[in-house]
């Protein structure tokens, strides 16, 4: 295998590896001993779980999250430097993907190493799929201010992005805020604006419904704790 910097996918909640990640992503695995993580004893439990024989004590793990330093990224690649494969592992999904990993593939491009996305779920992208809204044009937002005034102001403008500009909206929420954020949408926007609720994507709970904001109201799904996105289209 040659050195390059592996995007390592994940598991969108308890699901089997099989269904949803190829059996090449294993074998490039048992080749890495050196790993970039968002949350190192997640990363172990899941490259444990993809292959139960992975020795974990002989590999070596940095933590990448909201409170690493900048200046500690480049260390992170001193194996590629020495022709050691690296692989980096998000919580969940797709390595890079709204997840800081981007931080330390920026430094890998800028030094002119191999970066190499494998195969796996992305509940952006699944969720759109799945959502029968503009997938030609289409922008991922992330987390809504919290606040709420600020947040009612997000979401007329992404409403009416949707109308000028011919583009699906997509966003989410922490997972305990779900039904209040969906409560905001359904009270802010136009009742033909169409919403899209995917919650639990490839998990055995999996829920993914598009209905016009008017037909949501008095049916509002319980979304509590449950990681759902949202995505907003004409």
């Amino acid at each position: 295998m040659h050195p390059a910097l592996f995007l390592i996918p994940v598991t969108l909640g308890d699901t089997g590896h099989r269904k949803v990640l190829p059996e090449y992503n294993l074998d490039v695995i048992r080749g890495i001993r050196h790993f970039v993580a968002e949350n190192v004893r997640s990363a172990r439990r899941f490259l444990k779980k993809a292959d139960p024989s992975v020795a974990l004590d002989g590999l070596t793990f940095c933590e990448l999250n909201g409170h690493t330093p900048p200046e500690a990224l480049a260390g992170y690649l001193e194996p590629l430097a020495r022709g050691e494969s690296v692989g980096v592992i998000s919580e969940a999904g797709c390595p890079a993907i709204a997840d800081p990993g981007a931080d330390v593939v920026a430094i890998a491009q800028r030094k002119g190493f191999r970066v190499v996305p494998l195969v796996g779920p992305s509940s952006i992208l699944m969720a759109l799929m799945a959502s029968g809204f503009n997938g030609q044009h289409f922008a991922f937002h992330g987390y809504l201010p919290v606040d709420a005034t600020a947040r009612a102001e997000r979401i007329r403008m992404l409403e009416s992005r949707i109308y000028s500009e011919n583009e699906t909206q997509i966003f989410i929420e922490t997972p305990y805020r779900n039904n209040k954020l969906m409560a905001d949408v359904v009270r802010i926007c136009r009742p033909a604006t169409k919403l899209c609720v995917a919650s639990c994507i490839t998990c055995d709970d999996e829920w993914i419904r598009t209905l016009a904001v008017k037909d949501w109201k008095g049916r509002l799904p319980e979304l509590n704790r449950k990681p759902t996105l949202f995505l907003i289209y004409k």
